[in-house]
């Protein structure tokens, strides 16, 4: 992994386990295989603990590593470092996706219960009035969460969860995901909806699709065009996902909201308008692990790595027949 994000990721107690179901080579942490110290270990590794930062793990990698059996990965997709080659070998991969999504379905639940309360203009109108005694409840007649529509899209680990999160709520949920079923979606409690029907339906549409062939731009113009006259579009799932500009005319001309948390490209330009437009929330992919989330996903990873060393199978294996739905 990338060698900072080790002291942010394992806590003392965590490394203290670590250190009891492992044997991890001392005071090696590497983001570049080809380095003496990195091919001498991998020479006698027999799994790799990974996270965000790891270098992809090739045929040329793996010929120096006889001995590799499985790698265990403390963050989210394993796309980025997992090749062919390593199914090929039949590599047993472990991912903390699982645990990575419980931070992003909060804070989606959070911004669709602050999207339906319009905190964000009133704010602004606060600010602006600052000091007057205001009727706020007749300036903003329609707000509130009570049976506001809410779609899914894309029922993946993190979708599933922001529906249970939502449940509480008294908000009606419907989801579009090509592959869940009618039985599946009953017991999620939820109700299907091809894409379309479920823009033009929605008070606050929220992606958690993953980014494949088939969903790029998945929201083009169109559909942003279906979409009602004042919902909130949340994406914190991928940036290409979205048609970026056209749903920058829409929100530069007033008719969506947003909340933002992937663009494309990664970081924007500065001279962007949805830094400074008061009917967007942009954030800097920031939904998922930070801080002290980040021991969550080693926590798991580390007791992934305990039943590997006890002759178990993975809580939270990564399948190679999965990876066409997953992120």
């Amino acid at each position: 992994m990338d060698p900072a994000m080790e002291p942010r990721l394992l806590t003392g107690r965590t490394r203290a386990e670590l250190h009891r179901v492992a044997d991890p080579v001392p005071d090696l942490v590497v983001d570049d295989f080809s380095r003496p110290a990195a091919a001498a270990a991998l020479r006698e590794t027999e799994v790799l603990f990974t996270g965000w930062g790891c270098p992809r793990i090739d045929e040329a990698v793996l010929a120096t590593a006889p001995r590799l059996r499985a790698v265990v990965h403390a963050a989210g997709s394993v796309r980025g470092h997992i090749t062919d080659a390593c199914w090929d070998r039949g590599i047993a991969v472990s991912s903390a996706a699982a645990v990575n999504a419980l931070p992003v379905a909060e804070y989606t639940v959070a911004t669709v219960l602050l999207s339906n309360k319009r905190v964000l203009e009133v704010r602004e109108e606060y600010r602006t009035h600052r000091g007057e005694k205001r009727n706020w409840r007749a300036e903003f007649p329609a707000v509130g969460n009570y049976h506001r529509t809410v779609g899914i899209v894309g029922a993946s680990t993190i979708g599933r969860r922001v529906i249970e999160l939502l449940h509480p709520y008294d908000l009606d949920i419907l989801v579009h995901d090509p592959f869940l079923g009618p039985a599946e979606a009953t017991a999620l409690g939820v109700r299907k909806r091809e894409l379309d029907e479920l823009c033009r339906a929605c008070d606050v549409v929220s992606i958690h699709a993953p980014e494949l062939p088939g969903t790029r731009r998945m929201i083009d113009r169109r559909r942003l065009g279906l979409m009602r006259d004042g919902a909130t579009l949340i994406n914190t799932a991928r940036g290409a996902l979205v048609d970026q500009d056209a749903l920058t005319d829409e929100l530069v001309a007033g008719r969506l909201r947003a909340v933002i948390d992937v663009t494309e490209p990664e970081v924007l330009p500065a001279g962007s308008p949805l830094y400074d437009l008061p009917n967007v929330l942009l954030t800097p992919h920031f939904a998922g692990s930070f801080g002290n989330e980040l021991h969550r996903m080693a926590d798991c990873a580390v007791a992934e790595l305990g039943r590997y060393a006890a002759g178990l199978a993975f809580t939270h294996p990564v399948l190679r027949e999965r990876l066409d739905r997953s992120a």
